[in-house]
């Protein structure tokens, strides 16, 4: 029996993280977080900084809200979520500032703007308030990684479509990937573009897979507030 209850709190744990970087990836299923989505994933850089930036944060709030969960009145519940989250974002927007100026220049207000980004507290209200310490790390740690993963594909694609370069890190960059750019791509027009048909792709893989499978389709996602599937009501 011990050792049947071990399995399944490891099972548990693994699909919680699992879960944010596919079933419930919050860009690509969820369709959340989308400007600074949207706004930094001009260069694989910058998407990089702020998937780890929003990573940090998502692992670090959930945790503290899981074991807060049992304090915090539930009448005050939003407020105080809110608190330890912009805690953690002055944090990490002050770190970068002091060891990586020129990323923080570079992302400028969406570091602080993590703050309000609907993923950081859709996960706290959704998960972390319902379930233990590991568990809720084990959750923002996946929705982390979700997030850093849909932000580099879109920046890896946009960079090498509108600039025919890819920046990793700093001095580590592949130059000359692409000769005919379209400067489109790495414009507001273009993410919208881009993030559009990377959503088309990722829909028709996911309906291919599912009629091998002899299932049918899966169903789009309602994208509001009242569907949201990170949500209780939308589950």
């Amino acid at each position: 029996m011990a050792e049947f209850m071990i399995y399944y709190s490891a099972m548990k744990t693994w699909l919680a993280f699992w879960s944010g970087i596919f079933k419930n990836n919050p860009t690509f299923r969820l369709v959340l977080g989308l400007c600074p989505t949207l706004a930094v994933t001009t260069s694989l850089e910058n998407a990089l900084g702020m998937g780890l930036a929003a990573s940090f944060v998502l692992v670090c709030s959930n945790g503290l809200v899981s074991a807060l969960r049992k304090v915090i009145p539930a009448a005050v519940h939003i407020p105080c979520y809110i608190v330890i989250i912009a805690t953690f974002v002055t944090a990490i927007d002050l770190l970068m500032q002091a060891y990586l100026p020129a990323l923080s220049e570079s992302l400028g207000i969406f570091i602080p703007l993590i703050v309000v980004n609907c993923i950081i507290l859709g996960r706290a209200e959704a998960f972390a308030c319902k379930n233990g310490v590991i568990d809720s790390l084990a959750d923002g740690l996946g929705a982390g990684v979700g997030f850093t993963l849909a932000l580099a594909l879109i920046a890896s694609v946009r960079e090498i479509v509108g600039a025919g370069s890819l920046t990793v890190w700093g001095d580590i960059a592949i130059k000359n990937i692409y000769s005919d750019t379209v400067v489109l791509a790495i414009l507001p027009a273009g993410g919208f573009i881009m993030l559009g048909l990377l959503l088309a792709a990722i829909n028709h893989i996911g309906a291919v897979q599912a009629r091998r499978r002899g299932e049918p389709p899966p169903l789009p996602v309602n994208l509001d507030c009242r569907h949201c599937t990170m949500c209780p009501a939308g589950k």
